[in-house]
């Protein structure tokens, strides 16, 4: 049987976590050691803890901040990063027959991965940039608001009813920016890969739409790729209590062209999109 590699591809907050966790749940090979909950993935985030590892060390060998939350360029792999890449792809084909692996960093690394498994199936889930900063803010915040509410009971007096609100301001005009150039980073390496790519080796989705459409990507796993699958409902792991309610990001980036930017990434990865 040909090995079969899927790589799930996406930004920060673009629902790879969900996706990965239904695949999984449909007997997809996805990792033997995977990431645990944390905030806003109380189910798992179904990383794989090899290549995480691999990638927080690239970026932080870097001087990036190994969360990957970065629109900086990676130019390449030292040789011992890249040997040391080849022998964890190595075992996993040794391994399984069909295998794949989802962390967000890797869209940073997508010209070493295509020169290494050429010929891997991608899986690329596409999110707004409106709902991913939004959702970046949200969860960067409760790490904010987390050291407020664990002091004293006046502190946290004086933080709800007097700090909250202004520091909740500020924090998105400081934060809002920084974090729309990583989903245009991101988002650019994605277009980059795609328009290398045979058109048959990889496929785009809005994972919003896979409550009403996961029989079609899952047919399309099935019979255009060659995977063997046992079907799970998707809505059976897609919870709609944890998508927060989008913040007007627009409101807090001072630089316009920056979202015309994005706006424009947007439109053009759109147009990729299957299952709509």
């Amino acid at each position: 049987m040909q090995k079969r590699t899927l790589i799930i591809a996406g930004m920060h907050r673009s629902g790879t976590s969900l996706i990965s966790n239904w695949l999984t749940k449909c007997g997809l090979q996805l990792g033997e050691q995977m990431v645990g909950p944390g905030w806003g993935n109380e189910d798992g985030h179904f990383e794989d803890v090899e290549f995480l590892k691999i990638h927080e060390e690239v970026l932080t060998n870097n001087n990036l901040p190994s969360s990957g939350l970065t629109d900086v360029q990676i130019d390449h792999f030292s040789i011992y990063e890249k040997e040391k890449l080849k022998s964890i792809i190595k075992i996993k084909q040794q391994l399984y027959d069909q295998w794949g692996w989802k962390d967000p960093r890797t869209c940073l690394f997508l010209d070493v991965y295509q020169e290494l498994l050429p010929d891997a199936f991608y899986l690329i889930i596409l999110r707004d940039y409106q709902s991913v900063v939004s959702s970046l803010l949200r969860r960067e915040f409760k790490d904010v608001e987390q050291k407020y509410m664990s002091r004293t009971y006046v502190s946290r007096l004086i933080w709800q009813r007097f700090r909250r609100s202004r520091k909740l301001k500020n924090f998105y005009a400081d934060s809002a920016s920084k974090f729309l150039k990583v989903w245009i980073a991101y988002n650019q390496d994605i277009l980059n890969c795609v328009k290398k790519l045979n058109s048959n080796s990889f496929i785009v989705v809005n994972y919003s739409l896979l409550n009403k459409a996961d029989t079609q990507l899952f047919s399309f796993l099935e019979n255009n790729w060659n995977f063997t699958l046992k079907y799970f409902k998707f809505k059976d792991v897609f919870k709609e209590s944890h998508i927060g309610k989008d913040i007007d990001i627009d409101l807090h980036i001072a630089d316009k062209e920056l979202i015309e930017t994005a706006k424009q990434l947007q439109d053009e990865l759109k147009k990729y999109i299957q299952f709509s």
